[in-house]
């Protein structure tokens, strides 16, 4: 038996749709952790485009590795 993919959902994925002016705002939220992603996408675009560009971000995040501790940002400059 394979070990679990870490970059998939851990179960159901909730999809909420807002259309702002000519946009489309997409939220992608894993049942399981509450992991919530969202994707701005064109009206134009049709739902399947538009849910499948959230959940690739979705996946992406889910296995994602977490950001670098905060610090001092180095100058632009020397």
């Amino acid at each position: 038996m394979a070990g679990r993919d870490d970059n998939r959902p851990s179960g159901r994925v909730f999809f909420e749709f807002t259309q702002v002016g000519q946009q489309m705002r997409v939220a992608a939220i894993d049942e399981a952790t509450g992991t919530e992603v969202v994707v701005i996408a064109p009206v134009s675009a049709t739902p399947f485009q538009m849910q499948s560009l959230a959940l690739g971000k979705l996946k992406r995040k889910l296995g994602a590795e977490p950001p670098p501790p905060a610090g001092p940002k180095p100058a632009k400059y020397a």
